[in-house]
């Protein structure tokens, strides 16, 4: 009988683009596009340009390239270090809804990138190999009920690694076989820890948890194409993924292969709307909503309660962060700078933003709770009380940008504009309508 990682392999080898529904290839595209502008707005930052040095220190002498590097190439490997550190670099890259601690863009699309720049391939087939991933990843995330993070793992560093595996192994056109051992070899390189959110410094590691996925995905790859083995049971077996990363009461070794081909997991790709962990948007947009129907400033409230799920508590509830990082990984202080700056550009997300006193006693005196009764990961309730006397509240389940309210072709047109403007208007909506077209290209770029 065929394992989970023999049978997710055997899928995604035979997989062909005329299989694929036409919503899913568009958006397995969105988020390809969306990931593009996130890593290109995330090249500046400080954090990111010491990975881009390290990747141009070692790595320099290939075809590959790096956003936000015009003109250097480095080896393949280290262009995926790079260019997942920078789609996760800011907050802004794509996750699954109901959330599974899996980044389809950050970890997936820079392996791909790499292996596409050194094998080029067309667009169909790298879309092909794009969505194969996706289906894979998405799967293997969710049959452990988010229960690394529970012990004590960054989750999107453990599964994007498969993710990565797998596209780069498609586009190198290995067989069902070796993308088997591809699979197997990326769980000995899964990798990343919870410790920055307890930490008074150091979150800038958290972006490196989707880089190293991404390179993983390449090694795992090139590794399985020279006939480097590992153990077909590395998902469900004794000491596999979810043995040894996940916690046993939670996990579903059954959900690892469940509906493949049949009920596509791209639909659930997630985009982001603000500069922040996916975990603060439904509270930042109620938030931005109430202002606006009842007319209130940050001057105006006199009290924050914000009603969630137990993970608002348990991993997001640091009211007093030291840094940016650490200030979009906290719910307290994401909802502060959404009360008192615009939330939807990204540059409100800075460090004066942490210094900021108005904010800071905001982020301090905000009232986090765990909800009663249903709901899910995403859903929150924000209630405000107002100098005035008026008690105003609403509730969340989802956030514009989610697969039950998706952006819309000009929401996506604005933030990729938005996030690339550097290169100027007219520049950022010629590659905008190029990257639209890519299922037509005869050779994949995201140039």
């Amino acid at each position: 009988m065929a394992t989970a990682a023999q049978t997710l392999a055997q899928f995604a080898a035979d997989l062909k683009f005329e299989q694929i529904p036409d919503d899913v290839i568009t958006r397995g595209r969105d988020c390809i596009i969306d990931t593009i502008a996130a890593a290109s707005y995330g090249a500046q930052f400080p954090w990111s340009r010491l990975v881009i040095d390290y990747a141009q220190r070692y790595g320099a002498g290939g075809p590959c390239s790096i956003f936000g590097v015009p003109g250097v190439k480095v080896h393949a490997p280290y262009a995926a270090l790079a260019n997942g550190a920078l789609g996760h670099a800011f907050e802004q890259d794509s996750v699954r809804d109901p959330g599974a601690g899996s980044h389809p863009g950050a970890t997936v699309l820079p392996a791909l990138l790499a292996a596409c720049e050194e094998n080029p391939v067309d667009g169909k087939r790298a879309l092909t190999a794009y969505v194969a991933a996706v289906e894979v990843m998405f799967r293997i995330a969710v049959a452990s009920h988010h229960s690394p993070e529970h012990v004590g793992f960054h989750s999107p560093g453990l599964t994007g690694t498969y993710g990565s595996a797998i596209a780069a192994s498609l586009v190198y056109g290995l067989n069902a076989k070796q993308l088997t051992h591809a699979l197997a070899i990326a769980g000995s390189l899964s990798s990343g820890l919870l410790a920055f959110s307890k930490s008074k410094e150091g979150a800038m590691v958290k972006r490196l948890h989707l880089g190293r996925a991404s390179e993983g995905g390449i090694m795992a790859a090139r590794l399985a194409a020279t006939g480097y083995e590992g153990p077909e049971t590395v998902l469900e077996g004794k000491f596999g993924f979810l043995d040894a990363f996940g916690l046993a009461d939670m996990c579903e070794a059954e959900l690892l292969t469940k509906g493949l081909g049949s009920e596509w997991e791209v639909r659930r790709i997630c985009l982001k709307r603000y500069a922040a962990h996916i975990n603060a948007h439904t509270p930042v947009q109620a938030l931005r909503e109430l202002m606006v129907e009842h007319k209130f400033a940050a001057a105006d409230v006199a009290h924050l309660l914000i009603e969630g799920s137990e993970r608002l508590l348990t991993h997001h509830n640091i009211p007093e962060p030291v840094d940016i990082l650490k200030a979009q990984y906290s719910v307290p202080f994401c909802v502060a700078i959404a009360l008192h700056r615009d939330p939807d550009d990204p540059r409100s997300f800075d460090e004066a933003a942490v210094q900021d006193p108005a904010i800071r006693a905001t982020a301090k005196a905000l009232e986090l709770k765990q909800r009663a009764g249903e709901g899910s990961v995403r859903s929150s309730t924000v209630t405000v009380t107002l100098k005035d006397g008026r008690k105003v509240s609403k509730r969340r389940d989802s956030y514009k940008g989610m697969p039950a309210e998706p952006l819309t072709t000009e929401d996506l047109k604005r933030k990729f504009m938005l996030l690339t403007g550097g290169a100027g208007d007219a520049a950022s909506a010629a590659r905008f309508e190029r990257l639209e077209k890519m299922v037509a290209a005869k050779t994949f770029s995201v140039a």
